[in-house]
């Protein structure tokens, strides 16, 4: 399946066999405080820098309308944010996994992007737009 834009993904997880509920960790892009020229150079250009988890949230895809909506939602947080990575939890014989079951898989998300592995995750930047990470 190929997943172009967050609309694809929620398309995607509404047509899954099982309920799903969606995890979603919200970051900004930084610099390291020690950084280099050639990193501060990188990141202008937008490459490399760091990215940190600000705001964490898991919700079932029939609770976000669309991206514009997310974003929107977002904002009452107050919390500034410059990219999103999204992963699903899959329910179980029909009935979708809870908020607490989603706890734990959704604090070992946070801790993966935070090590920089997030290969596994579909990440949108704020404008919607898809990232692909070489």
């Amino acid at each position: 399946m190929n997943i172009a834009t967050f609309d694809d993904l929620l398309k995607a997880a509404a047509d899954q066999p099982e309920p799903q509920r969606l995890l979603l960790v919200f970051v900004a892009a930084g610099l390291p405080k020690n950084h280099t020229q050639a990193q501060k150079d990188r990141f202008q250009a937008g490459q490399g820098g760091l990215l940190n988890p600000v705001l964490c949230v898991d919700k079932l895809p029939a609770e976000i309308k669309d991206f514009e909506g997310l974003v929107a939602e977002s904002a009452q947080t107050g919390q500034s944010w410059d990219m999103v990575f999204v992963a699903a939890l899959s329910g179980r014989a029909g009935i979708p996994p809870s908020s607490d079951e989603a706890d734990q898989p959704l604090r070992m998300m946070v801790g993966a992007v935070q090590n920089g592995q997030f290969q596994h995750y579909l990440a949108f930047k704020r404008t919607g737009e898809p990232v692909a990470f070489h």
